[in-house]
């Protein structure tokens, strides 16, 4: 069954949001924001680009620090404003504090705990 259906990037001010996700484990790498424009890039590189709301423009995941994302599947959600991309994470980290996973806290009692693997030393890689 062929369907139309877009992400809806009219809804919330032109964004949706990314969820990146490994496609073997399944684990949740990180969640970012797409315009337009990057969900395009997206499907003409076959490597994901998101917007940096922090900059104010494209960011092609990896271009700094080699980690990029091959997009293995993409997925919109039932109300358009939310994608879903299927990965394969090159370099193993997929965070820019040189983590595997943006979710390394884990929430243990009444504090949190750090529970990620450190893959790269940010400060090397982009040189702050």
């Amino acid at each position: 069954m062929i369907c139309e259906n877009p992400p809806d990037f009219a809804k919330r001010g032109g964004l949706v949001t990314a969820i990146a996700q490994d496609h073997e484990t399944g684990e949740i790498l990180m969640v970012a924001y797409m315009n337009e424009a990057a969900f395009e890039k997206t499907l003409e590189l076959g490597q994901v680009v998101y917007f940096s709301t922090a900059r104010g423009e494209l960011w092609h995941k990896g271009e700094s620090s080699g980690n990029v994302q091959i997009v293995k599947e993409l997925r919109v959600d039932c109300d358009g404003d939310a994608v879903l991309i299927k990965v394969e994470q090159h370099g193993r980290a997929a965070c820019h504090t040189g983590q595997r996973s943006c979710f390394f806290r884990v929430r243990d009692g009444a504090g949190w705990k750090h529970d990620g693997e450190q893959v790269f030393d940010p400060k090397l890689v982009y040189g702050k």
